[in-house]
């Protein structure tokens, strides 16, 4: 059986007296896309600095495939690839100037690095800008010079904080592009306050609000986390809005067009059946009905509200 892996365990920290975050526990048992969501403050900063070595916890452990970081944080930092938002670039290097030297910080062997670098240019789409200073790179492309040094040591588990901040649509989906293709052959977290973005890449979600992990679970559950209190139908001829409260549930009638109408209920499951036998019973001719889901907004709202 294959090691975790990414393992947090019961992580707390503390700045002053003020906790930051609080017994937070999850883990990562396969390759893929995992979303790290919360508001800004929410404590996936504190977090994402823990898991990555960058500061010391007051509380709990992190182990990154199966290697304590806290016991053995040189072997754990082999195994973990990492993107800060602002991306440690040094803009007066050349691409490969740059990631040769980021494979000396990894402690890569000498005769790996040549072919470490090519490989990670490749990956992502660098191959053509080898001997460009990174100043004179676009944003799009510094952001993938920083994420080809965040796994060009072929780490298990890779770390993005808000890689897509910044940039422009046509640069976003290219950066989306290549995490996509990044995360088929190991773990990724990716951090964000953007809703749309995790709702693109991410299948598997962890959201912290106020210090707390407040949801663990897949994409579609979070899509599904608000119950519906509304259907849109399209009716060809539509009763007035009298006829329709008068079926059991319904609280309220929006029209949207002559023929679309969105239609409240009080939360009973049963309001489809119902509007349904109705239109059969009274000629309506029901051309179509669905539940409308929760926004993700609505979803981020409510969850930030268990945190209080």
């Amino acid at each position: 059986m294959s090691t975790t892996i990414l393992s947090v365990e019961h992580l707390s920290h503390r700045y002053s007296s003020t906790w930051a975050i609080h017994d937070i526990s999850f883990q990562i048992d396969k390759t893929g896309i995992l979303g790290l969501l919360g508001s800004n403050g929410a404590g996936k900063s504190t977090t994402m600095n823990i898991m990555c070595g960058v500061l010391n916890q007051t509380e709990g452990r992190v182990v990154i495939n199966g290697i304590d970081l806290g016991q053995h944080p040189e072997q754990a930092k082999k195994e973990l690839g990492f993107l800060p938002q602002q991306a440690p670039l040094y803009l007066d290097l050349t691409v490969d100037e740059y990631l040769y030297h980021t494979a000396y910080l990894r402690q890569m062997h000498r005769k790996a690095i040549s072919g470490a670098v090519e490989e990670a240019k490749e990956r992502c789409g660098l191959t053509h800008f080898s001997g460009r200073l990174i100043k004179n790179l676009s944003g799009g492309y510094r952001q993938r010079v920083g994420i080809a040094q965040a796994i060009i040591h072929k780490p298990r588990l890779v770390v993005l904080d808000e890689p897509t901040n910044g940039l422009d649509p046509n640069q976003i989906i290219e950066v989306r592009a290549l995490i996509r293709e990044i995360a088929e052959d190991r773990a990724v977290i990716f951090s964000t306050h953007i809703l749309s973005e995790v709702q693109v890449l991410c299948k598997d979600i962890r959201m912290i609000e106020q210090g707390k992990l407040v949801f663990a679970d897949t994409m579609e559950a979070f899509n599904n986390y608000i119950s519906p209190q509304s259907v849109r139908v399209e009716i060809d001829y539509p009763p007035t809005d009298e006829v329709l409260l008068q079926i059991e549930g319904v609280t309220k009638v929006d029209r949207i067009t002559e023929r679309s109408l969105r239609i409240y209920f009080d939360g009973d499951p049963n309001i489809t059946d119902r509007i349904i036998r109705a239109s059969v019973q009274n000629n309506w001719y029901l051309r179509e009905i669905y539940l409308d889901k929760g926004s993700l907004d609505d979803v981020f709202a409510q969850l930030s509200n268990r945190a209080n």
